[in-house]
């Protein structure tokens, strides 16, 4: 295709051939094989400046539409070679993570404009096999497992907290048991039991049951519900500090020793020279909430 462009644009062979870094006898060879394919003529030979057959400039409109999409193609692998763009696609275990994940992006966007980001809920599908096959790039957890394809690195640890109003009675307490939510209706995101702290570490170790559970997938209703004293709930201790509810909210550690957890970023081994992705999990450390 590259070849038949060059004809159309030059007078000779040679031109063509020293357009193409060939030589003309290569050149001429390599239209011919083309001819043998087609059981057709494509050049005109013999004629100044050089012609193509209407078979040629068929083939010539086909080049014109497909060089163009080739070489993008080809700069874009480069780019992606030189870690310069790329894709990064992201799955999070945890509805509370868009409160420091958003910020996250958007300044990693605004270092990598050319690198293509999503975010994709982890609900509907398992994200560590999704990782395995392609379909995600990295995956925010607090759980992981040991696997010689992917690498967990460490994001930074966070401390699991009872969100409720400023006059609560439980504020009376310096720290909550298991047995101070049994009559407390218990707001939550809608997610498996499996998948919280507050039910897997701190609830049914101590084989007690919350008075009733209220689901919401929004944090801005889950702290207003809380607010209004119609629930309680168990956030990580950097949602509050993002949002500055600490007027009208209040927090108690779960337990005497409190209940803490860690972040992960979880992805392939193989990605883990990639630049951009290195930058967004140190833009994903220092924007934990704390500084």
């Amino acid at each position: 295709m590259r070849s038949l462009r060059a004809l159309a644009d030059s007078d000779t062979l040679a031109q063509a051939a020293g357009c193409l870094h060939l030589t003309p006898s290569a050149l001429s060879h390599q239209i011919k094989t083309l001819e043998d394919h087609f059981e057709t003529t494509l050049l005109l030979r013999g004629t100044r400046p050089l012609g193509l057959t209407p078979a040629g400039q068929r083939l010539l409109a086909l080049a014109d539409q497909v060089l163009p999409a080739v070489d993008d193609a080809m700069e874009a692998v480069r780019k992606m070679a030189r870690g310069d763009s790329g894709r990064l696609y992201i799955t999070i275990e945890c509805h509370a993570c868009f409160e420091w994940l958003l910020p996250t992006l958007e300044r990693f966007r605004q270092t990598w404009p050319q690198v293509e980001v999503d975010i994709r809920l982890g609900v509907s599908f398992d994200p560590l096999p999704a990782l395995l096959r392609g379909d995600v790039d990295l995956v925010i957890t607090s759980d992981p497992v040991d696997s010689p394809a992917i690498a967990f690195e460490h994001l930074f640890s966070y401390q699991a907290l009872l969100v409720l109003a400023r006059d609560h009675p439980l504020l009376e307490r310096p720290y909550i048991t298991p047995e101070d939510l049994a009559d407390q209706t218990l707001v939550t995101y809608p997610v498996e039991r499996k998948r919280l702290d507050v039910f897997t570490r701190f609830l049914q170790p101590a084989g007690v049951e919350p008075r009733a559970i209220r689901q919401t997938e929004l944090t801005t209703m889950m702290l207003q519900l809380i607010a209004i004293r119609r629930g309680v709930a168990v956030l990580p201790d950097w949602v509050l500090r993002e949002r500055g509810e600490k007027a009208r909210l209040a927090t108690r550690p779960l337990g005497r020793e409190g209940l803490s957890g860690t972040l992960y970023a979880a992805l392939r081994r193989a990605d883990l020279e990639s630049a951009f992705i290195g930058d967004f999990l140190r833009l994903a450390r220092h924007q934990d909430g704390s500084g």
